[in-house]
């Protein structure tokens, strides 16, 4: 696996509708202001340095040392470690964020672990993570021995020993399953709901076209259709 989008993922690169409406939800549910915040993977620092908005006290990790140095370009608090191992000392942070990152990681549980760790008692853990549900396999998938990057109807559909054969590189969450990685963790689930994406490369072409299916399935967002949304969207509690 050569193509560091398989390994990594592919972060925001620039900052956009979706990427405002995703960082609107957290501070609805966690609100950051003169917090000390910490982003996990935080990649090319986007919401890193978003979140500089609303307090000084940012800080985020990120494994590859290329988008480690563009992140600390927008946010001075970033450094180079592993989400298995964070660099920090229990009940160092009032908001503990992780954007699309947990279906990377080696162990998703370890990871789980530690941000509850490093979340002081009464501080909240924000996570959106892909829904295994979401029609399309948004991350690629191997064929023929070869990586390919795109959009891919179906995979998420297949049982799990032949979707890990088309996606070994990456996870994507059931509900169920997303609650057990948390199991036995002391946390508890304050909300979790399953959203759309923002099309913001449709609004490029066609800003009416995006905004009219934008229209369409945020509203989907309100009823039980949301479930085959893109991404989940939890919020725990540290207890």
């Amino acid at each position: 696996m050569t193509d560091l989008r398989a390994v990594r993922g592919c972060p925001s690169l620039a900052w956009q509708s979706g990427q405002e409406r995703r960082l609107a939800m957290v501070r609805r549910w966690a609100d950051p202001a003169g917090g000390r915040v910490l982003d996990v993977g935080c990649g090319v620092g986007m919401y890193t340095a978003a979140f500089l908005r609303a307090t000084p006290h940012v800080f985020g990790v990120e494994v590859e040392a290329e988008r480690a140095r563009e992140a600390r370009g927008r946010a001075a608090g970033v450094t180079q470690a592993v989400g298995e191992r964070l660099p920090f000392a229990d009940g160092s942070f009032d908001l503990v964020f992780s954007h699309e990152v947990l279906e990377h990681v080696a162990d998703d549980r370890a990871c789980a672990v530690e941000m509850a760790r490093v979340t002081r008692p009464g501080g909240r853990i924000v996570i959106f993570v892909p829904n295994r549900l979401y029609p399309f396999e948004t991350h690629g998938v191997f064929w023929r021995g070869r990586y390919r990057f795109g959009n891919v109807p179906l995979v998420n559909y297949l049982p799990d020993v032949l979707r890990r054969r088309l996606a070994p590189h990456v996870r994507a969450y059931t509900a169920r399953g997303l609650q057990r990685l948390f199991t036995g963790l002391p946390v508890r689930l304050l909300h979790r709901t399953t959203i759309y994406p923002g099309y913001d490369k449709l609004a490029a072409r066609s800003p009416l076209l995006a905004r009219l299916v934008r229209a369409v399935t945020y509203a989907l967002e309100r009823t039980p259709l949301r479930a085959f949304g893109l991404s989940h969207f939890v919020v725990l509690e540290r207890v």
